[in-house]
């Protein structure tokens, strides 16, 4: 990191970090060429994100930031087809880079199973498509009677809701992890929203909240149907929403378990502007409202949103991928940290465990902790700051099992010292979702989903 660059506050257990928000804004600071590379990220015909990127003067220093930068813009935004104009040399190796068996190769598997097709089309300026953001009014819908629920791995909650008010809500312990039927998803997920309809007059509309990726209530990426196999899944898990959707014969709605929780947010704490939600527990979810109060089409998965730049970037074990957030905010960041730190754990021992023994030792103000929870403090300051770049929001919400007790108190406290030293002009709001907030659930918001 060069003299200009020196942090505010230098992680304890992590002297190399070199946060990608710092470089950003040295680049768009410090850019004297006048090279800029455009992007515009393209969903669909109506759904377009541009972006605009000033590029340093050195070579290797541009394509890094451009390499970095497109990556945050597919987990943030998506894109089926990525625009690139401005610089030719920089766009035509970025598309080499997303080649079947590229560096990026993971990245563009992904876009492509989402999206079902994927490229990168280095074009002139002329060529970019203009900018068409699409926003979905989901969410704040509570007149009639509704039923919403909320898929997790060990337990399905369900709940029904007549004009705002809870008649009725349940949680059923279920394994879905490893059934190979989608038939048994759908039975299970039917059973749960009829038991809830049979406490209301008449059923209106239906919304969920699941962990996964899904365009247009279909489902393209999600744990929960991990066992099914992949060349079954898009006929199968990928298509039960809509038979379930057909089978009620009401307005439906699933969204993002990261993106309901943001709406959650945005619903009881009446947060002035956009709201960020983070979840850091064994991965890192994401979610956004804008500040009207919609929810975008856009992808919201910020695991793999870089984050660190400097030479010692912890490695991923699925993308391959260094720097990525889901590595310095999670279960295992916590378990890396916990080992610098002092602690003694055998290798084999859970990220989960390591938490949970670490949140502990801070509640007993074990000053090992508190430097774990220090350091988790400065990754999400820059966290915040570099998604600011790529969201339009006021407020982030810090949610998830990693954050509970003193070290969310540590980490809030950290992070809003960074950023008020930082980045004083982004004024943004770190905090937890009060006792509205808890008492609201999940399956209560996805109830709200859909529109009558």
């Amino acid at each position: 990191m060069t003299e200009k660059m020196k942090l505010h506050l230098v992680p304890e257990l992590d002297p190399a970090f070199e946060p990608v928000s710092l470089v950003l804004r040295a680049a768009r600071t410090c850019a004297k060429s006048g090279r800029c590379l455009h992007f515009a990220l393209e969903r669909a015909a109506d759904s377009v994100t541009s972006f605009h990127l000033p590029l340093p003067d050195e070579g290797n220093a541009a394509y890094r930031l451009a390499e970095r930068t497109l990556k945050t813009l597919l987990w943030c935004h998506g894109a089926r087809r990525v625009f690139l104009a401005g610089d030719t040399p920089i766009a035509t190796r970025l598309a080499s880079s997303y080649a079947p068996g590229a560096d990026r190769a993971f990245d563009a598997d992904m876009m492509r199973k989402i999206y079902e097709d994927f490229a990168i089309l280095p074009c002139r300026e002329s060529d970019l498509p203009p900018p068409a953001e699409s926003a979905r009014r989901l969410g704040g819908h509570t007149d009639g009677a509704r039923v919403g629920f909320d898929l997790g791995g060990s337990n399905r909650k369900c709940a029904a809701v007549l004009d705002g008010k809870v008649v009725h809500s349940e949680s059923v312990k279920w394994n879905p992890y490893f059934e190979r039927d989608a038939q048994y998803h759908k039975k299970e997920i039917l059973d749960s929203i009829r038991r809830a309809a049979a406490h209301l007059p008449r059923l209106d509309a239906v919304g969920g909240s699941s962990a996964g990726v899904f365009v247009d209530n279909q489902v393209r990426v999600s744990s929960l149907f991990r066992g099914i196999a992949e060349q079954d899944f898009a006929a199968t898990a990928g298509k039960l929403f809509l038979e379930i959707a057909a089978e009620l014969n009401v307005p439906f709605a699933v969204l993002n378990d990261g993106e309901v929780a943001a709406l959650a947010g945005k619903m009881s704490e009446h947060c002035e502007g956009g709201v960020l939600g983070l979840s850091l527990g064994t991965s890192l979810a994401g979610g956004y409202v804008r500040p009207d109060g919609t929810l975008t089409d856009h992808l919201d998965e910020l695991a793999f949103v870089p984050l660190d730049l400097g030479k010692e970037a912890r490695a991923d074990e699925w993308s391959g991928d260094f720097g990525c957030a889901v590595q310095y905010l999670s279960q295992q960041a916590v378990a890396c940290l916990a080992q610098r730190a002092g602690f003694s754990f055998a290798s084999d021992t859970p990220a989960g465990e390591v938490t949970w023994e670490v949140r502990d030792a801070m509640e007993r103000d074990d000053p090992r902790a508190k430097k774990i929870y220090r350091t988790l403090g400065v990754y999400l300051g820059h966290a915040a700051a570099y998604d600011a770049n790529f969201y339009d929001y006021k407020t982030l919400l810090l949610m998830g099992g990693v954050a509970a007790g003193k070290g969310a108190e540590t980490m809030l406290a950290t992070g809003s010292e960074v950023l008020a030293a930082e980045f004083p002009e982004l004024a943004i709001d770190l905090r937890q979702p009060g006792e509205a907030f808890s008492k609201l659930g999940q399956s209560v918001v996805a109830a709200s989903l859909p529109q009558r």
